[in-house]
């Protein structure tokens, strides 16, 4: 079973915050992984907030090909990170070469594109040198989007934050995600690592999904650049999401209606039974089965917590002005929140998607039996 544990905050953080929570949670997950998803971004990288950033693990040769396939697509570099290892690496942990987060410039014909085209070619871009990657092993590429970088090892959580040295300030940030477990269903594989991501969009889940195969195939028929890879059932829900977001043109409210949509039955008094059952009938083929507990993070930087239908996996959301947090266990929140107002704490039910804004002042919770904000 998976641990997670996020933070939205006014002030920047370190990762390691989350990190900690993840340890007081480690009779929850067996320590063989951990990911983390890091955004509204401090430090040296907040002066480079409008510029795609590179996340990923190389070897030399690697490094290498990433150059000249950059320089070739007309990208210049302005920042580079390399997280310099400590001592060996932990048990389990494989030696890598090269840990890189790098800031690039996109090339000046970009300048006339619209927001839609950059967006696409910016993934397209992630998914040609994972691509590449695959091919010859000597790249992993998680993100390469603004104010976004994501880390990924196998591993115990607190052994690797130790190992890379990620109590550093280049990488404190307001939001951060991060998820104890690697996917030990099936082989280890970093891109089966959760938070997964696309377009600003990041989310991670602890459960299972076993309607993964007719939802991934139905996503992988949008014709939607980055719908692809499913090394996990769970990066399925970030791609839902995203068709919510982006495809549908509707706000988080809707995503439980699209995943876990009511029975009909308990549709019919709702105010908008018209569109919800038009919703259902639609996205049919994205109704999940569970269970599952989901958190994620869109790209306005609003923070957010779902369950499935069956509420079978721990979580709860808590903090206090300027600070909140969602965590898998009450002992998570206890280790980065202590001071709060514990009679405050919310555990979302199978109705509830509990919400945090990027201002971080309350908890807002939207149920499903409410009336809907009307689409853009």
């Amino acid at each position: 079973m998976c641990r997670l544990f996020s933070i939205t905050s006014t002030t920047a953080l370190s990762p390691i915050k989350a990190i900690e929570a993840l340890d007081m949670m480690k009779e929850g997950h067996d320590g063989s992984g951990v990911g983390l998803f890091l955004s509204d971004l401090d430090g040296a990288f907040s002066r480079f907030r409008e510029l795609p950033i590179l996340s990923g693990i190389f070897t030399r040769s690697g490094m290498r090909r990433l150059e000249e396939y950059m320089s070739a697509q007309g990208f210049v570099p302005r920042y580079q990170l390399m997280l310099e290892t400590h001592g060996e690496p932990p048990p389990g942990t494989p030696a890598r070469e090269v840990y890189l987060i790098q800031a690039f410039e996109p090339p000046p014909e970009w300048n006339i594109l619209s927001a839609d085209m950059q967006e696409r070619n910016l993934t397209q871009v992630r998914l040609q040198l994972r691509h590449m990657g695959e091919a010859r092993k000597d790249m992993v590429v998680f993100s390469f989007w603004p104010d976004v970088i994501m880390i990924k090892e196998v591993g115990d959580p607190m052994d690797i934050g130790t190992y890379l040295g990620l109590d550093r300030e280049e990488l404190y940030a307001r939001r951060i995600m991060a998820q104890g477990r690697q996917n030990t269903n099936y082989g280890i594989n970093l891109y089966a690592c959760h938070p997964f991501f696309i377009q600003g969009i990041s989310t991670m889940t602890n459960g299972e999904n076993t309607a993964f195969v007719p939802i991934k195939e139905y996503l992988s028929r949008q014709g939607v650049v980055g719908y692809e890879g499913y090394q996990s059932d769970s990066e399925v829900f970030t791609h839902i999401l995203h068709f919510t977001l982006r495809e549908l043109g509707l706000g988080i409210e809707f995503y439980k209606h699209v995943i876990t949509p009511l029975q009909d039955m308990d549709m019919l008094d709702h105010p908008d039974r018209d569109l919800l059952n038009s919703l259902k009938q639609a996205c049919r083929r994205l109704i999940i089965d569970g269970p599952n507990c989901v958190i994620g993070c869109l790209p306005d930087k609003t923070m957010f917590m779902v369950q499935d239908s069956k509420k079978l996996r721990p979580g709860i959301v808590g903090g206090r002005s300027g600070l909140y947090a969602f965590s898998s266990e009450v002992c998570g929140l206890d280790a980065v929140i202590p001071e709060r107002d514990k009679a405050k704490d919310f555990q979302p039910m199978h109705l509830d998607t509990a919400i945090v804004s990027p201002e971080c002042k309350e908890v807002r919770i939207c149920r499903q039996t409410q009336p809907l904000p009307r689409p853009h």
